[in-house]
């Protein structure tokens, strides 16, 4: 298993996890943009035996990051690779001098709250009908960062 960055070349393979696991997904030109002109984001595969099993995405923003987007792939879920991912954010935001890391989770998506309460996020909003497709509320997560955290 190994975390590279992400490439134009895996938008087919990370766009059809991105379709076959969220009910809302970007499209491949979403992932482009971000590839291409975003100067502020930062892309990750999580790949095995030469096949795109997962990604993470993370904007930078002086100091403030946010998660935009985690995803592995049905066959592999619940059994940890998410966590691979998750250290590898945390890890780049730390270098990165970072205050604190957010992201948006499905008030629904007990698997995923879970997963990023484990790392310390926390629950400090919720964002109404935050998603477009059924308009479900969003949980905003904190996780604060820094020496003394």
């Amino acid at each position: 298993m190994i975390i590279r960055e992400m490439e134009l070349n895996d938008l087919s393979e990370v766009f059809e996890i991105e379709k076959s696991i969220f009910s809302s997904y970007w499209s491949i030109s979403d992932y482009r943009y971000e590839l291409i002109e975003n100067p502020y984001s930062k892309y990750y595969i999580l790949e095995e035996n030469n096949r795109v099993i997962g990604y993470v995405g993370y904007w930078i923003t002086f100091d403030i990051a946010q998660i935009t987007t985690i995803g592995i792939l049905k066959e592999y879920q619940g059994k940890g690779y998410s966590n691979n991912l998750m250290k590898k954010v945390i890890e780049d935001v730390n270098k990165s001098k970072c205050e604190n890391i957010s992201l948006e989770v499905r008030v629904s998506n007990k698997t995923a709250i879970s997963l990023y309460e484990k790392y310390g996020f926390q629950i400090v909003n919720i964002r109404k009908s935050y998603y477009s497709d059924n308009h479900e509320d969003a949980y905003l997560m904190v996780k604060p960062l820094g020496e003394n955290l």
